[in-house]
């Protein structure tokens, strides 16, 4: 629904004011934090501890961000991607 509403916004911007633009790019943001991160980290956790721990390691090893990014998003409090989706004040 939130990236709906932005290609409304986009197609007519005029109709919005900027406090609605502003809550369509929070919402967006809401929305692609949720898919992005917690449903990665939910299919992590229900992983058994071993294949937690061997798809961490071929994750870190990978080469597609940093082992530290891996374990932020995956085991951590989020990190980088948490921070980079934050709201707009």
């Amino acid at each position: 629904m939130a990236y709906f509403r932005a290609d409304l916004c986009i197609y007519s911007p005029e109709s919005y004011s900027l406090d609605e633009k502003k809550e369509i790019c929070n919402d967006m943001m809401s929305a692609s934090k949720a898919v992005l991160a917690d449903a990665m980290r939910e299919d992590f956790e229900q992983l058994p501890p071993d294949a937690r721990a061997k798809l961490l390691d071929m994750l870190c090893a990978s080469g597609v961000e940093s082992p530290q990014w891996w374990w932020d998003v995956l085991v951590g409090d989020g990190g980088p991607l948490y921070r980079e989706l934050e709201p707009l004040s």
